[in-house]
């Protein structure tokens, strides 16, 4: 038996079956950093072992989907552009992970001149993160639908937000960046060069949510 229900007769049940452990990994990112900026790191590690089996749980289902679900199923949209799709989703997860990685090198400590707008740029990341989710819950319906109707236009007014909320991301990632190095002479190096890496993987992490959303209406407009 496949570690997914295969009985389904759509190919979006094992691809909601892969956001679910995605999701739990991006879903930890804001708590992580929340520990970091209170210096509780014994519930930061807890949070990073999570991060690391849904990481690891996401990939079996990714590994699956892409050996099952061309057998499996009549695919209502074309194979390339399903398993794009799969791939860019996954990227979400991997990047939290990533974060999680970067956050325990070192008990690192945010810098206090830094911590408002390093939380708040957390928060608009995740935001990026839950535009596409919701989305993303209206998949299978516009499927059926034939991707048009209500539906499907309020997945593509989904979308463009999630793509306005990640070039609101990128205006706050240069500003921190400006106000990171600006503090060059205050921090060790190696805090200085770990937070300028967790600011690109933030970045990226809203970027790979863009490009699902993308993905997303690609599939939708064939």
């Amino acid at each position: 038996m496949s570690i997914l229900d295969w009985r389904h007769d759509s190919p979006f049940v094992p691809l909601a079956e892969h956001l679910k452990y995605v999701r739990q990994c991006v879903d930890l990112v804001l708590p992580m950093f929340e520990c970091v900026r209170a210096g509780d790191y014994d519930q930061l590690k807890q949070l990073t072992e999570e991060v690391y089996k849904a990481e690891h749980e996401a990939d079996k289902v990714k590994t699956e989907i892409r050996r099952t679900i061309p057998k499996a199923f009549a695919l209502p949209v074309y194979r390339g552009d399903l398993l794009a799709f799969v791939h860019v989703q996954d990227d979400l997860a991997d990047t939290a992970e990533d974060l999680a990685v970067q956050l325990t090198i070192k008990k690192l400590a945010l810098p206090e001149a830094l911590a408002e707008n390093v939380m708040a740029y957390v928060r608009q990341v995740v935001k990026v993160c839950e535009k596409l989710y919701d989305a993303l819950a209206l998949l299978e319906d516009v499927v059926e639908a034939d991707f048009t109707g209500p539906r499907g236009e309020r997945v593509m007014a989904l979308v463009a937000e999630a793509e306005h909320e990640e070039w609101v991301a990128d205006k706050q990632q240069y500003k921190l960046a400006q106000g990171l190095f600006a503090l060059d002479d205050e921090l060790k190096p190696t805090d200085l060069y770990l937070w300028s890496q967790i600011f690109q993987n933030l970045g990226a992490l809203a970027n790979h949510a863009d490009k699902t959303a993308e993905r997303l209406r690609r599939m939708l407009a064939r």
